[in-house]
């Protein structure tokens, strides 16, 4: 089942951004498109879901599962096999026995997680990335706007000359490293595999 985007054509308008009836179906484009940018770089679902992520299985005791704050777990197997001697507390799975023994294990968990509404930072990101690609859009007909934006680094009045650069983005929505470093560190992102169902 796909996610809803973290936004919505309303949170666009509520920032003061115009958007054309025949606009809406591109702007929700670039809504989904932003929300997986965002996801990924907090490498979880953001919004309550119920996933199934494969992680390594820990020496110790405690293994921390992604995507805060846990609701609940449905399953959890190691290496294929279901166990139930576990139990969850402080967002952690707590297992006597330890999540791997003298060899790597893999550790199968289907939970429930995530926050039951969009933090008004994440939505006022994605709202940014959408109007900055709808701005490009917007720029030349056919949407040829969007190509990778290169900008002018230098220029020279005599015998004319002009030199153009590009600051390395492809699109509006690759967020800045500061913004990744600080989803990743809100949401943690250790995952290996995660599937929302």
């Amino acid at each position: 089942m796909a996610l809803a985007p973290l936004a919505t054509v309303d949170d666009l308008e509520a920032r003061g951004l115009t958007v054309d009836p025949g606009e809406v179906g591109i702007v929700n484009v670039y809504l989904g498109v932003a929300s997986a940018a965002v996801r990924e770089a907090a490498g979880t679902a953001i919004t309550r879901t119920t996933s199934t992520l494969t992680l390594e299985g820990v020496p110790g005791q405690r293994l921390t599962l992604p995507g805060p704050p846990i609701v609940s777990v449905d399953a959890v197997a190691v290496d294929g096999r279901t166990v139930t001697d576990w139990r969850l507390r402080s967002e952690r799975l707590w297992r006597a026995a330890g999540w791997s023994g003298i060899e790597p294990s893999e550790v199968e968990v289907t939970y429930t997680h995530g926050l039951l509404s969009v933090p008004d930072d994440i939505i006022d990101l994605v709202c940014r990335a959408v109007a900055a690609a709808l701005v490009a859009y917007r720029s030349e007909d056919g949407g040829t706007g969007l190509a990778a934006d290169k900008e002018i680094t230098s220029e020279r009045l005599g015998d004319w000359s002009v030199t153009y650069g590009a600051d390395g983005r492809v699109t509006e929505m690759e967020l800045t490293q500061a913004w990744r470093d600080r989803l990743a560190a809100r949401f943690g992102n250790s995952i290996t595999a995660l599937m929302s169902r």
